[in-house]
């Protein structure tokens, strides 16, 4: 296991992995901003993207091959590397390894990273580096998301997004999937494509490529999944019927958890082990992906969507989602009408 950090270290880590990579200007798509810090110490970090932009960011790991399959220039589209102490993300993320970059250790369990394989994690998951296994040679590509940078996601309640079929990798138990070698070149190519269209963000069409190509990423990562057994959990179903039940209302961890039965200290545990992300953090999920939903497709005042989304009033809503996403809803509106 990784080494619990304190609040303080945690905030620290944060600042330099971000600050380092927006000096450097390598940072292709967003950057990581620390969210919050789990009471164990593991800082969470979620997703931060210029609003004119979907929410995906596309990092280089290790070294490049000889040959880019995108535009033959094995440079040109390296970025930051992730934190190198053990995290969480609010966040999507699917790696691609084009040479072994040697392993991760996910919720404790230690997973080598191999030629060909893809990995994919959901949100909530605790990723740690196995400091001294990468080999020199190592390469890989990771993509972040965000379900809203995707349009056949952008309007899918967060406690469903598990069952969607353009997410069937992202699993639980965080599953990898060996892309067959006939079309590693392809995965490559498609990956160096979308890291090439974030770097030119002022480019005619740049939104519409970006949200095309991850899709196709995603299209394939999905044929890869193995078929599933259905090991859906009955509580972790309970829980979620109830928030879909009720998330509009002004309910609170505590109502969820009384309503079936638990004290909220115990619920918000079982969550977490279950889920990777707590009773409230759920709850709020599902209301601010409703909130995106009618600022997207409706003129509504920010008082009456606060009132539609279980939230209190205009000025908490733009707290949270300030919070959330690093951006006002004001301007995340504009930039989805723009």
């Amino acid at each position: 296991m990784g080494m619990a950090h304190s609040s303080g270290d945690a905030e620290s880590a944060a600042a330099s992995t971000t600050s380092t990579a927006d000096a450097a200007g390598r940072q292709v798509g967003g950057t990581r901003r620390l969210r919050t810090v789990r009471p164990d110490g593991t800082p969470v970090y979620r997703h931060e993207q210029p609003p004119s932009m979907p929410a995906v960011t596309v990092t280089r790991l290790g070294s490049p091959p000889p040959c880019d399959p995108a535009d033959g220039d094995p440079g040109s589209h390296d970025t930051a590397a992730p934190p190198e102490h053990r995290h969480a993300h609010d966040f999507l993320v699917l790696t691609y390894v084009e040479r072994d970059v040697g392993a991760i250790e996910v919720d404790g369990v230690v997973r080598p990273l191999r030629t060909g394989e893809v990995l994919a994690l959901a949100p909530g998951r605790a990723v740690t580096p196995v400091a001294g296994s990468a080999p020199a040679d190592g390469s890989a590509w990771s993509v972040s998301f965000t379900p809203d940078a995707v349009p056949a996601l952008a309007s899918v309640s967060p406690l469903t997004w598990s069952g969607h079929p353009l997410l069937a990798l992202f699993t639980p138990d965080a599953p990898t999937a060996l892309v067959p070698e006939r079309d590693r070149d392809r995965w490559s190519r498609h990956l160096a494509e979308l890291a090439a269209e974030l770097a030119a963000p002022e480019c005619l069409g740049a939104r519409e490529a970006v949200t095309s190509l991850l899709t196709q990423v995603l299209i394939d990562a999905a044929r890869l999944a193995p078929p599933q057994p259905d090991t859906r959990d009955a509580l972790v179903e309970r829980v979620f019927d109830r928030i879909e039940q009720t998330f509009r209302e002004p309910v609170s961890a505590a109502d969820v958890a009384s309503a079936l039965g638990y004290t909220p200290g115990h619920l918000t545990t079982l969550m977490r082990e279950r889920t990777g992300r707590p009773l409230l953090e759920w709850i709020t999920e599902r209301r601010l992906t409703e909130v995106r939903r009618m600022l997207r497709e409706t003129d509504l005042p920010l008082g009456v969507v606060a009132a539609r989304t279980g939230l209190r009033d205009a000025s908490y809503l733009v707290r949270r989602f300030r919070q959330r996403y690093g951006i006002t809803p004001q301007r995340w509106r504009e930039s989805q009408t723009g």
